[in-house]
């Protein structure tokens, strides 16, 4: 499905402001609130716990084992500050696109609008691009999310509105349903 990746993934990926790194035991704490934040979470049917972030991890660090990519934690480089997730991951749903690599992120809301998800997502894209030797990376989120939308338009990814889908995890008459689906090659 994939092809094999040269080398397994590294220990962390830097940029100017920040370290995209493996996770850490500190980190469930600060993630668990951010997971239990209804506004970073709303564009997702639903808050996560303390045992579901904890599972959550669990899942990251399999796929960054079995795969060599994941959702890298995201720490301020000037603070240490745990803020949130950027990284590679494989849906597991049914859609016509898959199977495939999907780019992600999410952040406290403390470091929205500093440019640190674009600044994240190109070191994550270029490390798919490079080191996994990928041929495309997509993402997609709720039409109705601007924000993430505003992010994938800025790493230059790419929307075809026929490609728009209807999430199958999400019932047919939520408002989160429709999916935008923007491609992104090297």
């Amino acid at each position: 499905m994939f092809p094999q990746p040269p080398t397994p993934a590294p220990d962390k990926l830097t940029t100017q402001r920040m370290i995209l790194r493996r996770w850490k035991e500190s980190d469930l704490a600060p993630f668990a609130a951010l997971n239990a934040n209804a506004e970073v979470m709303e564009y997702f049917p639903n808050t996560l716990d303390f045992e579901q972030t904890r599972l959550m991890i669990e899942r990251i660090e399999k796929s960054f084992e079995e795969r060599a990519l994941g959702l890298w934690a995201v720490e301020e480089t000037e603070t240490g500050n745990f803020i949130g997730f950027v990284g590679l991951s494989v849906p597991k749903f049914e859609a016509p696109f898959l199977p495939c690599v999907e780019i992600g992120w999410r952040l406290a809301k403390e470091y929205w609008g500093r440019g640190y998800a674009l600044e994240a997502a190109l070191a994550a894209t270029h490390d798919g691009f490079t080191r996994l030797q990928l041929s495309e990376i997509v993402s997609f989120t709720a039409r109705s999310n601007k924000r993430s939308i505003l992010v994938m338009e800025r790493l230059h990814m790419q929307r075809d509105e026929a490609e728009d889908f209807m999430h199958p995890a999400i019932a047919a008459d939520h408002p989160l349903c429709r999916h935008v689906l923007y491609r992104l090659r090297p």
